[in-house]
């Protein structure tokens, strides 16, 4: 039987292959023809979000996912089509699959439905499901144990993920509806407040991603183009990390709200061991320059930090699918 976990992100869809890594991450993204009968799916994954923003007025760019939720099933079914095809599992092939879907934390049973509805609308064999805190610190190889519990936080783009977790479950946890894609936002609010010019949500994720710093005095700098909001002409400016960095911090201390939240529940036997463990940061915001600094220095907490923090929840998601002590204790068969 083929094993595969999936990671279905509000920006990237991820896919792991116990025994070959990850095969597969591209944009959870398609793009919908609109024209004329019924709407017709004209691209999928980084194809459909080349478009964005350039695509032709009959034409809708789509993200099946949004903030942890499946908002488009049928997209969603279609996508992963798609997806499966570039991996080479056919139709058939999905017969013999056992897919681990990778859930927020706290899923309730209407997600978990529609997750079952798209897997069956994809033919997919068998289907289980694993909680993103432990998928994210297991694809961290942090071992977990009955008695010593561990704090994950998981930042993405369209949710966090924020849990103290042990073999024996959750001990405290969340997700919230806060990640990079707010901060997306508001780096768009601020470059039409600030330098009059209007620029996409891809233009202000590489704003984001190439100069967005949480280290003190930064000065990485980038050439942002877009258009005026005087003129409408073309327009181009320079912009550094030390002007947008209240933008990242706005939504960095909302997460580290909800971080004390949880922090705030635990036992006291229980934060000793946080404390003495530290919190495992993972999500793609967590790869911003200074972000683990950061939280530890708000929160007084040290971090531990993962050199492909995007992909921990899928390879974690994998390692759990593939480890019949692992899966008994943290995924759930339907």
């Amino acid at each position: 039987m083929i094993r595969l976990a999936i990671d279905v992100g509000s920006l990237i869809t991820k896919i792991y292959m116990p025994g070959c890594g990850v095969v597969l991450s591209e944009a959870t993204c398609v793009a919908v023809e609109t024209e004329g009968g019924k709407p017709a799916c004209k691209a999928f994954g980084d194809r459909a979000r080349a478009l964005w923003g350039k695509a032709a007025q009959n034409t809708r760019i789509l993200n099946p996912v949004s903030e942890g939720e499946i908002v488009y099933p049928e997209l969603l079914s279609e996508l992963l089509n798609y997806f499966f095809g570039k991996i080479e599992i056919s139709r058939r092939k999905a017969k013999n699959c056992e897919v681990m879907f990778v859930i927020p934390c706290g899923a309730k049973d209407e997600l978990i439905q529609n997750y079952l509805d798209v897997a069956y609308a994809c033919g997919i064999g068998r289907t289980c499901f694993t909680q993103a805190p432990f998928a994210a610190v297991i694809g961290q190889n942090v071992t977990l144990s009955e008695t010593t519990p561990v704090f994950s936080l998981d930042v993405g783009y369209g949710i966090t993920n924020i849990a103290v977790v042990s073999l024996d479950g959750i001990i405290s946890g969340l997700s919230v509806n806060l990640g990079g894609g707010n901060i997306d936002l508001e780096l768009m609010d601020y470059m039409a407040e600030n330098f009059r010019i209007k620029i996409g949500s891809q233009t202000a994720e590489k704003l984001k991603n190439t100069v967005g710093s949480l280290l003190e005095d930064d000065n990485k700098m980038m050439v942002v183009d877009g258009r005026s909001l005087d003129g409408g002409t073309p327009l181009s400016v320079a912009v550094n990390s030390s002007q947008i960095e209240e933008c990242i911090t706005l939504y960095v201390d909302k997460i580290l709200e909800y971080v004390n939240i949880v922090l705030s529940k635990l036992p006291a036997e229980v934060m000793s061991a946080v404390m003495h463990s530290g919190i495992y940061l993972s999500g793609g915001l967590s790869k911003l320059d200074g972000f683990g600094e950061y939280v530890s220095a708000k929160l007084g907490i040290p971090v531990n930090e993962s050199e492909e923090p995007a992909l921990c929840s899928v390879i974690g998601g994998g390692t759990i699918l593939a480890n019949d002590y692992l899966r008994s204790a943290l995924a759930t068969a339907e």
